[in-house]
């Protein structure tokens, strides 16, 4: 059993959209067996990452059906895209939106409205990524020059710890690709293939790219799948991005702080098909209020199920400290959002949203940063007519 569920968390990773310094040697890590899983979920339950039956007889095959009938391009109404982790990047050479999400693949739009895609832009061949194939909650950056794409790849067949009637940790890494293009291809330029910008042993995902004051960070999640209390850490990288300097993660906040954020079990959510106890961190993304004041969206998991968390530095920087708000910023179902800013000047953000047990699709809200908080307005709506109103 233990065998099979390995093999489904490996396969339904594809359908869900899901030791820091230079090293140029080769690292030999130790043989990491699998063991005795969390208690599987009921039949019914609410459940994140895939169904929780052990029989994956033929799942493979239907994935990879599914999954090339889903990469034909073809030009897509905004209201009919399913996906998760949406993240819209504006790029103001081409006038054009480019929209990546769990799935790895772009999109690409004039006027937010009609999307032409999915393009595959990355180029992973040879690296251990390519084993993981999935690139989940992907970014893109501009920085400097170049364009810098922030994905996160989890591989099943290598596992990094074994946590008693818990989990079977697989290593999971946000890893970065370049290009000077805006449409790839990104390639990797890492100090060595398949670094891990993220200790080995960590489970991390979803990171982020932050500028402040000439330092480059990463803002990643380490999983609450491995240490329970999920948290936020941040790692500084080099100025050419090719590898993590700092000696250690810093964390800037747990889940548990949030006291909108409710303990999985408790709520009766599962995991990938299992009974796991603990508190999630997600999806970080840094902004600026117009008065300055630095601030982070976030996502978990409370009274409405996914919930999209804000909180702001103290301090003004980085380092902190870190103080939740203590509503959701939006709740029902929705998170993972990101905001960005249109070629006429408007700030919006776009979020994934569940309707009942529907797929996840993306939905625009308008957004006012004007003030020392970042507020919330009305949801943008995408009419028939192919007018955002």
């Amino acid at each position: 059993m233990t065998k099979n569920l390995i093999t489904l968390m490996s396969c339904a990773a594809l359908l869900c959209a899901c030791g820091t310094q230079k090293n140029t040697t080769a690292v030999q890590y130790p043989v990491v067996l699998p063991g005795e899983q969390a208690p599987l979920a009921d039949p019914g339950q609410n459940n994140f990452g895939g169904t929780h039956t052990t029989d994956t007889t033929g799942l493979a095959a239907r994935i990879a059906a599914r999954r090339a009938e889903m990469s034909k391009i073809r030009t897509v109404h905004f209201n009919d895209l399913q996906m998760s982790d949406p993240y819209i990047y504006p790029e103001a050479s081409t006038q054009t939106y480019y929209l990546t999400s769990s799935g790895g693949r772009m999109w690409k739009s004039k006027d937010l409205v009609m999307w032409e895609g999915p393009y595959n832009i990355i180029d992973i061949k040879g690296l251990w990524l390519e084993r993981a194939g999935f690139a989940a909650a992907a970014e893109i950056h501009k920085i400097g020059k170049y364009y810098y794409y922030a994905g996160t790849w989890s591989d099943h067949s290598d596992l990094i710890e074994q946590v008693p009637r818990r989990y079977n940790v697989p290593h999971n890494q946000t890893y970065l690709l370049r290009s000077e293009n805006v449409e790839g291809p990104y390639t990797s330029f890492a100090v060595e293939p398949g670094y891990d910008y993220q200790p080995h042993n960590w489970d991390c995902i979803d990171g982020t790219l932050y500028q402040e004051n000439g330092h480059t960070y990463m803002i990643f999640v380490h999983e609450w799948t491995q240490i329970i209390d999920g948290t936020m850490d941040y790692i500084e990288l080099s100025s050419d991005l090719t590898h993590t300097i700092s000696e250690k993660p810093v964390t800037m906040f747990r889940a548990s702080e949030h006291p909108a954020v409710a303990e999985m079990n408790s709520k009766g959510e599962a995991t990938f098909g299992l009974k796991m106890p603990g508190w999630v961190t997600d999806g970080p993304q840094m902004f600026r209020t117009d008065t300055g004041k630095l601030g982070m969206l976030w996502a978990s998991w409370g009274q409405e199920r996914y919930i999209q968390c804000v909180c702001y530095s103290q301090s003004g920087t980085i380092a902190g400290p870190w103080v939740q708000e203590p509503e959701p910023f939006l709740a029902d179902n929705s998170g993972h959002g990101m905001l960005f800013t249109t070629f006429g000047g408007k700030l919006m953000y776009v979020v994934h949203h569940v309707d009942g047990k529907g797929p996840r699709k993306p939905q625009f809200w308008n957004v006012d940063k004007s003030g020392d908080k970042l507020v919330l307005g009305s949801r943008i709506y995408v009419d028939e007519n192919f007018n955002i109103k």
